[in-house]
Order: structure tokens, then sequence, then C-alpha cells
């Protein structure tokens, strides 16, 4: 056991975590609250009304139809900072190799293990990053994809850069570095193109591989691949300038989506808008999830990670912006429960529709048959936390391009 590395035998707390920073009567605020929920949900449990509050929906959306199993194509993959495999399960959609998981959380890498028994996963202790000899995979490996920590460089933290002991950046750099792959992914939140960060990008990430990769930047937003959820994220992509590749380019987001906004900055009332016409249609929560339409519907707000703030929490609600607009679709974004007889028997302060952990699984991409380990909040944490596999998938198709040049 490694006390400096925040390992437990919970696998969630680590010398680094940080509850919220509140007052003491917010603090007795959300106490009240968690122990009125618990009080909710005592009774739901005992009354065991499956189906009385809401109908057991059955989704519109399979995300198996936005990634279509491809034909193995010969390149092999390792991945970093793994989580709940939404990087994995893309490029393994599309027909790439799995070399190796390496994953710090061990109830993350036993998502990976249930749903991949054949996959070599590291978990614990084992997955951390920053112990392992990369050197023994040269050689074998053509593409190294990670997502490290976002915490450091989100808007939703204290933004603390190289500071803040999650900072992996660095030790993916030292990955590829000795692994000298074909081709490295690297995904992160859009906070770390800011300014604030561009001395940091140019010093760990830049500069260490600009003399062997072509190295691009783009941004990409998983509802351009038909992912019912508004979730951009900022794409590092390095190639070996060995493989004298031309050009590469960059997955075209194939899908348009709706979008709610205000009809004025100082107008309360959300209005529906379109952005592209000629583009194939992307659900919106209500559609995806198979629910009563209400004429008219939209993505839903970037899913929260449970992962981070007060313990246990079982809600994706990211902001009050966030909110109004789960409001406006008629979704309760708290109080996830672990199925849908479960939450259809749990009854939400409006009448709102309550979601379960398959129906935000659906809303982040992946399919019915990936399992997460875990009670709902680390199952929630992992959703969360991943990259959407329907854009890993694309990004996937994208990096195979390279090789039929």
């Amino acid at each position: 056991m490694k006390e400096d590395k925040g390992y437990t035998d919970k696998g969630t707390e680590a010398s680094w975590y940080e509850g919220w920073d509140i007052t003491p009567e917010q603090r007795k605020r959300y106490s009240d609250l968690s122990k009125k929920s618990y009080q909710a949900k005592l009774k739901a449990v005992t009354e065991n009304k499956v189906g009385f509050y809401q109908k057991i929906n059955k989704p519109n959306l399979n995300p198996y139809d936005l990634m279509p199993k491809l034909p193995k194509n010969g390149l092999k993959t390792l991945s970093l900072f793994s989580g709940g495999g939404g990087l994995d399960l893309g490029f393994d959609l599309a027909g790439f190799t799995h070399v190796a998981s390496y994953e710090l959380l061990e109830f993350a890498s036993k998502t990976l293990k249930i749903n991949r028994p054949n996959w070599e996963v590291f978990g614990g202790v084992e997955g951390d990053v920053t112990t392992v000899n990369w050197k023994d995979y040269n050689g074998k490996v053509d593409i190294v994809h990670g997502g490290p920590p976002c915490q450091p460089f989100s808007t939703a933290g204290k933004q603390q850069g190289k500071k803040d002991a999650r900072d992996m950046i660095p030790e993916f750099v030292r990955c590829v570095k000795e692994i000298h792959p074909k081709v490295f992914i690297a995904e992160n939140v859009v906070g770390l193109t800011s300014k604030k960060f561009k001395v940091y990008l140019e010093q760990t990430l830049f500069n260490p591989l600009k003399n062997d990769f072509d190295i691009q930047m783009f941004t990409l937003n998983a509802a351009g691949f038909g992912v019912p959820q508004i979730r951009k994220r900022i794409i590092f992509i390095g190639i070996s300038k060995c493989l004298k590749v031309e050009k590469y380019r960059q997955p075209d987001e194939h899908y348009t989506y709706s979008h709610l906004k205000r009809k004025k900055k100082t107008d309360n009332e959300l209005l529906l808008f379109n952005l592209d016409e000629d583009k194939k249609k992307c659900m919106g929560v209500r559609e995806a999830l198979g629910l009563e339409s209400l004429g008219y519907d939209a993505l839903a707000p970037t899913l929260r990670c449970t992962l981070t703030g007060p313990r246990s929490t079982t809600s994706i609600l990211s902001s009050t912006s966030a909110q109004k607009i789960w409001n406006s679709i008629g979704i309760w974004p708290n109080g996830v429960q672990s199925n849908r007889d479960k939450a259809s028997a749990f009854a939400t302060k409006d009448g709102t529709f309550r979601l379960s952990v398959a129906d935000c699984a659906i809303l982040q991409g992946f399919p019915e048959d990936w399992i997460f380990n875990g009670p709902v909040y680390q199952a929630l944490g992992q959703i969360g936390n991943s990259v959407a596999p329907p854009m890993a998938y694309n990004i996937a198709n994208s990096v195979a391009q390279i090789f039929k040049a």
C-alpha cells in the first residue's frame, strides 16, 4: 500500500481529494437534504411500487448503431487512465487489438475486466502509471491513448495545473517517449486550451514530443457523433514523423443537434434551435431514452462526474444552468437509481422522469450490455469521467485511415 499515492480499500479516497468548501449552514442544508432523500428512498424500497411512478422506458438509441463493429485492422493499442472504458471500447469496436489497460481506481478496472475478461487490465496499485517501465512495450504497441485526469484543468475546479497532484500529462508523455508508438491520442477538458495553460502545454506536451511527432489539437463535441449530450473535449493526436503522413484529417462531426437557449439574455424562456439541417439529426434526451414526446427535445447538459465534490452523490447535475435544461425536458437529474425498476418505484419531487444508471450510460454513448462495477455513485463517476465511446470510435477510424494511405 502506497499512502502517498492515496490508495485505500475503498478505491476513491486520495491524498489530493478535497470536498466542497462550503459554510456550516450550507453543510447542514446538504445534510438535511441527504437525510430526506434517504428517507424517501427507504419509503420507495419498502413500498416496492415498480412501474407505479413512471413507465419503465425502453430506449430508442442503441449506441452500437453509432459504432458498428469493424474487422480487426492489425493495429495494437495501449490504454492509460482507462476509467470505465470509453476510449478502450471505441477503439475495440473500430477493429484495434487491445494490448493492456492501466487504471488507478480498482472499481473502474473491474468494470473493464467484467466486460472484457480476456483483456489484460492493471488496476489499483498495479494500475499506477507512475511506477510502470513502459520500455517493456516498445515495439509491441502501435497506438497509445488515454485521458489524463482533467481536474487540474477543469473550470469546475481550481485549475492548479502542474501544482495539482493529479496532473498526469507528464506521465502520459513519459509513456509515449519510452514506447515510441506510431500514434498517440490524449483527451481532456477544453479548459486545458485556455491562455492560462498555454505555456504549460508547450513545456509539458509539445516541446518534449515535437521532434518525433507531428501534433494536432482540436475540439470535438460528442453530440456531433450521435451522442445526446453536450460534451466538448479537446483532442491531441501525435503522428510519428517516421510514418511520413502528409496530412491527417480529424473526424467529421456528422450529426446535427438541437440545443436550448434563451431568446434574450434577460429572458428565461428557453427556445429550441437547430444547427445544421444537412446532417443527420442527433436524438434528444427524451427520444434517446424512449420517453413520451413533449413536442420538443434537447441534448443533455454535460453529465457530472460523481467522484469529486460531496461523497457518494448520485446526481449528474453539473450547474444551475443545466438544471433549467433538465427541467425543461422533464428529467430529474438527482438521485439516479441503480436500475430502471427502482427508478420507476421512486417518485421525484416534481413528477419528472427519474434516471437509472443505464439511462445515463445511454446518454454518454455506452451500449446497454456494458456493465459498470460498483455502487451508483461509482458507476456514474465512471460514466461522467469517460470519453463518449462513439466519439472514441470516430477518432479511432480517423487514425486507422493513416495506415491505409
